[in-house]
């Protein structure tokens, strides 16, 4: 782990609880991860007496002035034509020049990937990016993706995907070789569409630089069978939904049968330790920060309804991509990749040819 200083541009206005959420988001990084430094970008005039009232913090903070911001209602194609004076363009542009190591928002996301993906570019060897995070499961977590970046994906897509998604489970979960699933209606070879099981294919051979466990069920998402579960953006996201949606089902169930009685809310009281493990556990926060996967810088997306911790989680996401260079690792493994499928291709070629040239 790199032990130099990190610079990350932080979005000051993007996010519903914008700025408040992104200024003491930072105090809280700043104590976690000393060495780490930040470009606020946004409305000066509302973000100095925030910074000012955190002490210590404008220490390692430059309020860098911004005179618009993106809307949650802006279209992407709006923020890119009309939004460029504002705090997430200017972030973006920051860090696409180095003069950041990574941004860090809570805004909208589609315009902070057209943002994002016109200011920073794909990195050698990506097609697209992927929006990837992580999602708790009976063994700890993993890593899902795409989460909602591409509704449709060709095989090469999920093969591509499948080799960043190992990349980060190997940075931000220290794993030496990630497990990595494809998310299908079922775990037989023959099952799923075409794209698929030509990713799967692919994904199998003896020089795939994957760790490849198979095909993966939506059950198996929670049971934390593989490390790295790939999809299309479009069953990706209905998936992550899906899994928050149920946990606040949960939660919200056994918070209303502790309510039922006296003896019940006494029950709390002795369960109240248990109680709180278990919600520290499925806490949202502890898994904020997606990340666009594929782009020629980092680039992170907060929920942008994250409090102060939540923001502050993103923005470890940042740090530690940043420190344990993701990127030069993303570039040898696509590269990897690349070789496996252009070959496979060939070969395909060839033999619809007949073998000739």
């Amino acid at each position: 782990m790199s032990a130099g200083k990190v610079v990350l541009a932080l979005d000051g206005m993007g996010g519903d609880h914008a700025p408040d959420v992104v200024v003491n988001g930072a105090d809280i990084a700043r104590e976690r991860y000393p060495g780490t430094t930040f470009l606020l970008f946004g409305d000066a005039a509302r973000l100095k007496p925030l910074v000012d009232k955190r002490k210590g913090l404008a220490q390692v903070l430059e309020i860098v002035p911004a005179e618009d911001a993106v809307l949650a209602e802006d279209k992407p194609s709006f923020a890119l034509r009309r939004r460029r004076k504002s705090s997430m363009w200017l972030a973006c542009e920051a860090a696409a020049q180095g003069r950041a190591d990574s941004v860090v928002s809570a805004g909208n996301t589609g315009a902070l990937l057209a943002i994002s993906m016109f200011a920073m570019r794909m990195i050698e060897g990506a097609d697209r990016p992927a929006l990837a995070s992580f999602v708790p499961t009976a063994r700890g977590e993993s890593v899902m993706l795409d989460l909602g970046a591409n509704i449709e994906c060709d095989a090469a897509n999920l093969a591509e995907f499948a080799m960043m998604g190992s990349v980060f489970a190997q940075v931000l979960m220290g794993l030496d070789t990630p497990k990595v699933g494809l998310l299908n209606v079922g775990s037989e070879e023959l099952k799923g569409h075409e794209e698929v099981r030509q990713a799967a294919a692919w994904l199998r051979r003896e020089d795939s630089p994957v760790s490849f466990h198979g095909f993966v069920e939506g059950n198996d998402i929670g049971a934390g069978l593989v490390d790295v579960i790939v999809t299309d953006g479009f069953t990706g996201n209905v998936a992550l939904k899906t899994i928050e949606g149920t946990a606040k089902l949960y939660t919200g169930w056994v918070r209303d049968v502790f309510r039922t009685s006296t003896l019940a809310k006494i029950g709390y009281l002795f369960a109240a330790g248990a109680w709180d493990k278990f919600r520290k556990r499925v806490d949202p926060r502890r898994y904020n920060g997606g990340v666009f996967l594929g782009l020629d810088g980092v680039c992170v997306k907060s929920h942008g309804g994250a409090d102060d911790l939540g923001f502050a989680y993103a923005i470890g996401v940042a740090v530690d991509l940043v420190r344990y260079e993701y990127r030069s690792k993303l570039v040898e493994g696509l590269a990897r990749m690349k070789r496996v499928t252009s070959a496979v291709e060939a070969s395909e070629t060839l033999e619809a040819t007949g073998g000739s040239a």
